[in-house]
């Protein structure tokens, strides 16, 4: 347990942070879910609409330093991968 001044203080921002970070990486999760659910249904239109929706979140969180920039760089590639690829014409 902290026993100094600042120590205390310290605990107290440290857990505001933390709850602010839950709320960001959990809504994060929901924008990049909602693309995946869109690409696993095969409407290219709702995926696409969802994908543009969860790149700034995706961004955001980056910024934040929720995740690591590579990181959000990553999901957002490969979910652009999915996406257009759900939109190519099969041939």
């Amino acid at each position: 347990m902290a026993n100094t001044t600042s120590a205390k203080k310290a605990t107290r921002k440290i857990a505001r942070r933390t709850e602010v970070n839950k709320a960001r990486r959990s809504r994060v999760r929901t924008f990049v879910r909602q693309v995946e659910e869109a690409i696993a249904s095969g409407d290219a239109d709702r995926a696409k609409a969802a994908f543009i929706a969860a790149q700034p979140e995706l961004a955001r969180a980056a910024t934040k330093g929720v995740l690591h920039a590579n990181t959000a760089s990553r999901k957002v590639s490969r979910l652009a991968k999915r996406v257009k690829a759900l939109s190519a014409p099969t041939a």
